[in-house]
């Protein structure tokens, strides 16, 4: 663990000092663990009672300061501390999204109450450089039912080439359909800024597809599932004879997005996988 620089301590019943921490690596849109040892500097113990006493918790904020996420998870301690005692936990973090340059702020919170540093002690606040969450842009292309010629050479004049070995996100593609040229492009950066499944709109005749018709861009409230996703975890499942991802049906909390400017055209007569 990286020991705390020096910072100023309150006089009180209700002070912190903090020890030392330990950050795993930071991607967008992914969770971790943090270890932070602090040491209770006042005079009154600290008691966490399931939801309510004293608890740790944290803030991201952007490389100005200014909040990008406030009120983070809490962590309780599994013990009263009393003072002059030190304890160490584990934190689990949520890693914001985009990657970026950021400031993580901890602090202890009376729940219901006040943050600790509303009433003078200071947070231990932490540079922090958030990385893309994939390392390298590449993507593989499943076309359930088989690729017509059509389909072929809309994947090969992708402004990014597609990869058949060692991909970090597989697209879900059927026969008949057939993605713009920055189709690939747009899907890859989305994954980097830390969504897990990425869909986009839908160009064909069908009535039912009328939800995801080109036009717009994100939509963080899209109400249907992704069609023709790509995904970075598991496997589709089928929605209308596609391919779909039911956001949560992978990995619970892992984020999604709908961007109607990722676009595929379906042809009429395609054939269902």
């Amino acid at each position: 663990m990286e020991r705390a620089t020096e910072h100023p301590v309150p006089a009180g019943p209700l002070a912190v000092r903090w020890l030392a921490h330990a950050l795993p690596e930071l991607r967008a849109g992914t969770r971790g663990t943090a270890r932070i040892r602090l040491e209770n500097a006042g005079s009154a113990a600290w008691r966490s009672r399931s939801e309510a006493g004293v608890q740790l918790s944290y803030h991201w904020l952007d490389d100005r300061g200014n909040p990008i996420v406030w009120d983070g998870p809490r962590t309780p301690f599994p013990h009263p501390v009393a003072p002059g005692e030190a304890a160490e936990l584990a934190v689990a973090l949520a890693v914001p999204q985009p990657p970026g340059l950021y400031r993580l702020a901890f602090d202890l919170v009376e729940e219901y109450r006040f943050w600790f540093a509303e009433i003078g002690s200071s947070p231990l606040e932490l540079p922090v450089q958030v990385l893309p969450r994939i390392d390298e842009r590449r993507l593989a292309v499943v076309v359930h039912g088989g690729a017509d010629e059509e389909t072929v050479a809309a994947l090969a004049s992708q402004e990014e080439p597609l990869v058949e070995v060692d991909s970090v996100a597989t697209a879900h593609l059927v026969a008949g359909a057939h993605p713009a040229s920055d189709w690939s492009r747009r899907i890859l950066d989305a994954h980097a800024e830390g969504f897990a499944a990425v869909g986009g709109s839908l160009e064909g005749r069908e009535r039912v597809l009328r939800p995801w018709a080109p036009g717009g861009g994100r939509n963080p409230g899209f109400a249907h599932p992704l069609l023709l996703p790509s995904l970075l975890l598991g496997e589709p499942s089928e929605h209308l004879g596609l391919p779909a991802y039911e956001p949560g049906s992978v990995a619970p909390g892992e984020p999604w997005l709908y961007d109607g400017r990722i676009r595929v055209r379906l042809r009429r007569d395609r054939r269902r996988g």
